[in-house]
């Protein structure tokens, strides 16, 4: 039998749930959590930094921006690195505070539980009422606030979805799409509206079910966590055996539980906490607030269900941070030092030369032999760069057949030219050749490359 105002079955077999409005201390901080990481996330794409949107992720112009730096395809490793930080840093994360960032950082969670749900606690009320309405008769209320409240979630996730293109192609050519006739951008006005039903499908109709069955993170932590994480958890030595409270009882042999059924009930996924650590728990805190109260009017202990590790509630051994948690931690470390400095030694101007394929040296008179090269050169910046390409031996010469003077921001300049040295300076078949690419009289990139000819003695 399902707990009173949870869930009920819909016509089309799909659990629906009804969690309990929440509230208490951990909610408040929740929600002015949410709120700050919502005014970054919807603000974001319309801040500047450098000349550059302050976070973009264009997939299609493989373009991406982080807080000024431009990251081209040549700097694909470095996307590498930080992909391996980042699924390093879950992993340390996960193994110290379990499922945290599901319940307090997570936009899922965030939208569904601080935006999408508490338009439908004030449109339809809290959990009875909400059951109530659907299971009663099409009438003109229920219509009239179903219509209201579907209205307002496809106009939000309208928002979602522009603010989702804003990272994805660009916040100026978003407004470009918005504000030119739609036939100049057909693909962008139908991938605006693709996207708002796919958020709107998400809220309205699949919720918890993207953290309960669509999300692999969930599945994830029961691999990671063990007996020393810190997750959300029900203290069975304490609070058990459950038992209603009995006013005329002597002698009440229970734990402090007193089987009322609220953490239950305010669960947006379902779930009994009291049943143990479940991959569904995404350990959003609302049982810990709605305990607390029951414990509070109850003149108990606070705290029946909180942070806890296991071994604290089976042994009661005092928390301390695990072994492997210091491992990944020092693991984190060095790659984020070694991302650190390719970041700090990485050029604005990218610069690559090569001979050209199927070539040999050229002699060029007696004294003279030529290697034909070709160069590329990518400009990192979104400012266009005039620069001079030169050997850095003054005594090498550049015989240029394609030249080029200008680089455009964010694009690559190609250059063809012989490298002419003095025979006299070969001393072996295969030598070095450096070149350097100067920009407001400062070299800003150099390129090494082989040199070949045959050793003589002439000068």
């Amino acid at each position: 039998m399902l707990p009173k105002n949870k869930s009920a079955n819909n016509s089309r077999g799909k659990k629906t749930i009804y969690p309990k409005k929440p509230s208490g201390k951990l909610y408040t901080y929740r929600k002015w959590v949410s709120y700050v990481l919502l005014l970054f996330l919807f603000f974001c794409p319309l801040l500047k930094f450098n000349g550059e949107q302050l976070v973009l992720l264009n997939f299609i112009e493989r373009k991406f921006v982080f807080f000024g730096l431009i990251f081209t395809p040549q700097d694909f490793y470095l996307f590498a690195i930080a992909m391996l930080i980042f699924i390093i840093f879950i992993v340390c994360f996960t193994v110290v505070l379990g499922r945290l960032w599901c319940g307090w950082a997570c936009p899922q969670t965030i939208f569904m539980e601080m935006v999408f749900r508490r338009i439908e606690y004030w449109i339809e009320g809290d959990a009875n009422k909400q059951k109530k309405l659907d299971n009663g008769p099409w009438t003109t209320e229920k219509i009239w606030k179903k219509g209201v409240k579907h209205f307002i979630f496809l106009f939000i996730s309208f928002a979602i979805a522009n603010t989702f293109l804003a990272y994805m192609i660009g916040s100026d050519m978003l407004f470009k799409i918005i504000t030119e006739p739609i036939a100049q951008h057909l693909s962008g006005f139908a991938s605006i509206w693709l996207f708002t039903f796919i958020f709107y499908g998400v809220f309205a109709y699949l919720r918890e079910v993207v953290c309960t069955v669509i999300c692999p993170y969930g599945r994830l932590q029961g691999v990671l966590l063990d007996n020393q994480s810190l997750v959300v958890a029900y203290d069975f030595t304490r609070g058990e055996p459950r038992g209603h409270m009995q006013r005329n009882a002597i002698e009440q042999k229970t734990g402090d539980c007193i089987d009322c059924g609220l953490c239950v009930q305010v669960c947006p996924t379902g779930i009994d906490i009291r049943k143990g650590t479940q991959l569904e728990c995404v350990n959003c805190t609302a049982c810990i607030d709605s305990c607390n109260e029951v414990m509070l009017k109850t003149s108990k202990p606070k705290n029946l269900i909180g942070f806890f590790n296991q071994d604290f509630i089976a042994k009661r051994q005092p928390y301390k941070i695990a072994l492997k948690a210091y491992g990944y931690a020092a693991v984190l470390f060095v790659i984020i030092t070694v991302f650190s400095s390719l970041i700090y030694k990485r050029e604005s101007i990218q610069t690559t030369v090569l001979r050209a394929s199927g070539t040999l040296y050229q002699s060029r008179g007696t004294y003279k032999t030529s290697n034909l090269y070709n160069a590329e050169l990518v400009n990192k910046t979104n400012k266009t760069i005039e620069f001079t390409f030169k050997p850095q031996d003054s005594s090498d010469q550049i015989d240029f057949i394609q030249k080029a003077t200008v680089l455009p921001k964010e694009r690559t300049a190609h250059l063809t030219f012989f490298l002419i040295r003095k025979n006299g300076l070969i001393k072996k078949y295969k030598t070095d050749a450096v070149f350097e690419v100067i920009a407001n009289g400062e070299v800003v990139s150099t390129a090494t490359t082989s040199f070949f000819a045959q050793p003589s003695g002439n000068d």
